[in-house]
């Protein structure tokens, strides 16, 4: 019996300590009460580009895909309304871009050869490079898992302030109007290019998913990705007749305040 009033007393004292050592960490590295708030400054690099889903039978390979790398900067005031769960918004500035080199075929496109506009559906390579400049404006819920690691999702909304989808194409041909439409060839030495720029939506939306750790008292080291689920062209402009979705992912480091 004594021996048992021993362990009990042993293990009550482990149990004693452990939780006051989790109670420090939380402390140290997490929120002290019911209404912990505060700001994260971030500041970081983005990768990625911008894809139809699913990717359409006309493109048969891609032989390139270089994203031109981007910039993201801006901040979010978080609120925890317990030790683990909270709310987080903040309006971020970004600028992404990428390029991508694809064989197509019966491609539907618009180009200019020359002086000449033509429509229809180009079988060859494809040259895309496209960029986007603007804010973001995330509302996300949080989970914090640990002292020191906390998971965010949640919708966002985009604003873009500029953007441009351009390119060329080459090394094949263009059937005019449709696929029996009059054959003209498009060379390397005589391209055809084109620009989407203008017809590019100023508005998009999706999902955030966003990861902090604290690596320190007030450093975050931060990841995500910016899944959008509406494209980046109207459903009115019949050239390119998929959604394009701008797909991005980011990280960085943060100041928590």
């Amino acid at each position: 019996m004594r021996h048992k009033i021993t362990l009990f007393a042993v293990l009550l004292s482990l149990s004693t300590a452990l939780v006051a050592q989790e109670n420090d960490k939380w402390t140290a590295w997490g929120p002290s009460n019911l209404k912990n708030s505060g700001w994260i400054v971030r500041v970081g690099f983005v990768i990625g580009g911008t894809s139809p889903l699913p990717v359409p039978p006309e493109i048969r390979s891609i032989n390139s895909f270089e994203p031109l790398g981007g910039i993201t900067f801006g901040a979010d005031y978080y609120q925890m309304f317990s030790r683990r769960f909270g709310i987080q918004a903040g309006v971020h500035f970004f600028h992404e871009g990428f390029s991508t080199n694809a064989n197509v075929k019966n491609y539907r496109m618009g180009i200019t050869q020359g002086n000449n506009y033509m429509e229809g559906n180009f079988t060859g390579v494809d040259i895309t490079n496209t960029t986007q400049t603007g804010i973001t404006v995330p509302l996300t819920a949080t989970l914090r898992m640990s002292p020191r690691w906390n998971v965010s999702v949640g919708p966002f909304f985009s604003f873009l302030a500029k953007g441009t989808f351009d390119g060329e194409v080459t090394d094949g041909h263009l059937r005019e109007g449709d696929p029996t439409g009059q054959k003209i060839e498009i060379t390397d030495d005589n391209p055809a290019t084109y620009d989407f720029s203008s017809n590019m939506n100023h508005f998009y939306w999706g999902l955030e998913f966003m990861f902090d750790y604290k690596a320190m008292k007030h450093l975050n080291v931060f990841g995500g990705f910016d899944w959008s689920l509406s494209s980046i062209f109207p459903k009115s402009f019949e050239t390119v007749p998929f959604n394009m979705y701008p797909l991005y992912a980011k990280i960085g480091v943060a100041y928590r305040y």
